[in-house]
């Protein structure tokens, strides 16, 4: 968990996710931003560089530019909920998150700003924009996808870079080792 900047994003529990999308975020707009970053398994630079357009046809489209690396556009089917929150924003053309300015996208700062205030009224600490990666990473881990399919959708380079962001639990480690005969 992070603590003043240091250390791993938190993975969240279903319960706060819930806390942090019914009590939490405000505005439509913040709800969709980190609800891409969690249905998508995204960075929340990622998420802050789309435009309209990257959402079409229910798909998600994020473009090798702007992704880390730049090393491969990622196109990813749209989580029903995803949709739903997509819909109750009714997004400008351009960017889908303006700045102030309009013609640039909202800061990474900025995102953390509403993120740290949504923390807030959802009672929830050790959060960072990076927990709706490794939640959903590890969510999917958890359900048994394989993880050359989580590898896919994260974009990860290499597995070892992946296996860094998936937690284990302690009752997880004592279930494994009471499968041994």
């Amino acid at each position: 968990m992070k603590v003043k900047g240091n250390g791993r994003a938190k993975v969240l529990t279903q319960a706060e996710l819930e806390r942090l999308f019914t009590r939490g975020f405000l505005t439509p707009r913040d709800k969709l931003l980190f609800a891409i970053a969690y249905y998508c398994a995204c960075r929340v630079s990622e998420v802050l560089a789309l435009t309209a357009e990257d959402l079409d046809s229910g798909m998600v489209t994020l473009r090798k530019c702007t992704t880390k690396g730049k090393i491969a556009t990622r196109t990813l089917p749209s989580h029903p909920k995803l949709q739903a929150y997509l819909a109750a924003y009714d997004p400008p053309s351009g960017l889908l998150f303006p700045g102030r300015s309009k013609e640039k996208p909202l800061t990474r700062a900025a995102a953390d700003l509403i993120l740290r205030a949504a923390c807030k009224r959802a009672r929830i600490r050790g959060v960072s924009t990076h927990s709706f990666r490794r939640t959903a990473l590890t969510s999917m881990s958890n359900a048994n996808v394989p993880i050359r399919v989580i590898q896919e959708i994260s974009g990860h380079k290499s597995l070892t870079a992946l296996q860094r962001y998936l937690e284990v639990k302690p009752d997880q480690v004592e279930s494994a080792i009471s499968l041994l005969i």
